[in-house]
């Protein structure tokens, strides 16, 4: 009951935030942020209580697509939070308080998808440096996504009031490599804990997801390297970015679905 009020909660409180930031755009895009980390915050305690009430079931852990969604967009609400503090990040909630929301209430109404994990000590770090990398280059995608979008806007000579909100577009590139930086050491770290700690890829359909996020680790490699080496930058990087990240999610995301909802 609890976990119910305060996600019902946090899903008023998040579109609150969205009002709140549009009404704040509009009559200064320049303004301060601090009244909007103040929502994300209150948003974010009552999201994970909601989350934390979802995964945690009597006998194990429900890990459940939508549920694991629910976990995704509180774990990117949370790193935008943190590093919000110092970077100017108060973009991103235009769309991640709506898309949190509308993840939180389908993670409250779905049923279980999935049978009760019991799950051991080294399996949990490997789930949880999954989904933290995972939620980084999600993050990294969005950056990639307005960086896009910033270029388009300065090659038309338009400014909108999203355009005026941004930061320089070189601080958008730092904060977009700094992102798949930290993303891709925490997906090495969870592709090694997974070799490490799964016994049975093919007994456990997981090929496929291993697959993909070689495939998406990869790509960030070769684009962090082209950064490095040949100083890649503009919509080359945002095009890598975002092949990476559709990778991970046909990975992650993808293989949850069918295994399921098709499957099943």
């Amino acid at each position: 009951m609890i976990g119910l009020i305060s996600g019902y909660a946090a899903i008023s409180v998040y579109f609150g935030g969205f009002i709140h930031h549009l009404w704040q755009l509009r009559k200064d895009p320049q303004f301060n942020p601090t009244s909007l980390q103040i929502v994300a915050g209150i948003a974010i305690l009552l999201h994970g209580l909601a989350v934390s009430g979802l995964l945690f079931v009597d006998d194990g852990l429900d890990l459940s697509l939508l549920k694991i969604v629910g976990l995704m967009a509180l774990i990117i609400n949370i790193l935008v939070f943190i590093s919000g503090l110092k970077k100017p990040l108060h973009s991103l909630y235009l769309a991640l308080m709506p898309m949190s929301a509308l993840s939180l209430l389908a993670a409250l109404i779905s049923p279980s998808t999935k049978a009760v994990a019991q799950m051991s000590v080294t399996m949990q770090i490997h789930v949880l440096l999954s989904v933290l990398a995972y939620s980084l280059l999600a993050i990294a995608a969005l950056q990639a996504l307005l960086s896009g979008y910033q270029d388009w806007q300065l090659k038309h000579k338009r400014q909108n009031l999203l355009m005026r909100t941004l930061p320089p577009m070189q601080t958008m590139e730092v904060l977009l490599f700094e992102a798949i930086w930290a993303g891709w050491l925490l997906l090495t770290l969870s592709l090694i804990s997974g070799f490490l700690f799964l016994n049975d890829l093919l007994g456990q359909h997981l090929v496929h997801k291993v697959t993909f996020s070689i495939v998406a680790w990869s790509v960030y490699a070769i684009l962090l390297w082209g950064r490095h080496s040949l100083g890649w930058r503009g919509n080359q990087a945002i095009r890598w970015s975002w092949t990476g990240f559709i990778a991970i999610f046909l990975g992650y995301i993808g293989s949850k679905v069918v295994l399921e909802f098709i499957l099943t």
